[in-house]
């Protein structure tokens, strides 16, 4: 299928499972929030998949290299390590968690629409023959 999609499908299964491992950890902050001293998590992927591509983009076979960019970014999980406001030394802010945790919900649910698209071009274009 990259043969006709490039590496968008590619990429796109790659952000779902980053964006899934994401409400994971938002999940998990939620769930602690009343475990004294919990310190609140967050995953980021988006610079260094980011970079990963540009840097695959310039070589000479860009669309093998991108994929293999793609098939090697990493997710990296980093602990809030600021000061807490609670006496229990608990930092999980709740407002904060529920909030990236909607906007999370929305960005997943335009990856699976986007990627919806593209199959069903995909299928529009197959019944066509």
């Amino acid at each position: 299928m990259s043969e006709i999609y490039g590496n968008g499908i590619a990429l796109t299964e790659r952000v779902l499972d980053y964006l899934w491992g994401r409400q994971t950890i938002t999940l998990n902050n939620i769930a602690n929030v009343d475990t004294p001293g919990f310190k609140s998590q967050y995953l980021t992927f988006e610079d260094q998949l980011k970079e990963r591509i540009k840097k695959a983009s310039a070589g000479q076979n860009a669309r093998v290299e991108v994929n293999r960019a793609i098939d090697r970014s990493r997710a990296s999980v980093r602990t809030t390590v600021e000061e807490s406001t609670r006496l229990d030394g608990n930092n999980v802010d709740m407002d904060q968690e529920q909030v990236s945790l909607v906007r999370n919900a929305y960005e997943y649910q335009y990856m699976l629409s986007s990627i919806n698209n593209d199959l069903n071009r995909l299928k529009s274009a197959a019944r066509a023959f």
